[in-house]
């Protein structure tokens, strides 16, 4: 039997996934990396993006995440993700995510000069359903 690592992906409202992989690729502040058994330590920023799982021997055999950013840790053949939101590709509704990304296109358009903090809030939420669509997109 292959070697594998650990994987679990964690926000801040509940665990994601926890499971063993094979390999682990991530976007990360510097470029994408892939995460195999024995792998050195490591602590990296996740960048908005895609997560992929390799959970089986098959080519089909991998599972996708959106993932809005946050931070990973590799130690003993262990992959930590925490991130600030976290979906499976599999779970994704894109009617959903669409219409969310609109309303907030919206009210991104009403919102007054001056509303910073709010403004900073509705385009990193804009930024999470274009990452979910985006991600969906791939795996059609």
């Amino acid at each position: 039997m292959a070697r594998t690592l650990l994987c679990e992906i964690v926000t801040p409202e509940r665990i994601v996934y926890d499971a063993e992989v094979q390999m682990v690729i991530a976007m990360t502040s510097t470029g994408e990396v892939g995460i195999l058994p024995l792998h050195a330590p490591l602590v990296t920023v996740l960048t908005p993006g895609e997560l992929r799982l390799k959970v089986g021997e098959g080519a089909a055999d991998w599972e996708s995440f959106a993932i809005a950013g946050g931070y990973m840790q590799v130690h003993e053949d262990k992959v930590i993700v925490l991130a600030d939101d976290a979906l499976a590709v599999s779970q994704i509704d894109r009617a959903r995510a669409m219409e969310s990304a609109e309303r907030i296109k919206a009210r991104l358009a009403e919102l007054p000069a001056d509303a910073t903090d709010e403004r900073s809030e509705c385009e990193r939420d804009l930024a999470w359903c274009e990452m979910q669509l985006r991600a969906a997109e791939k795996r059609r």
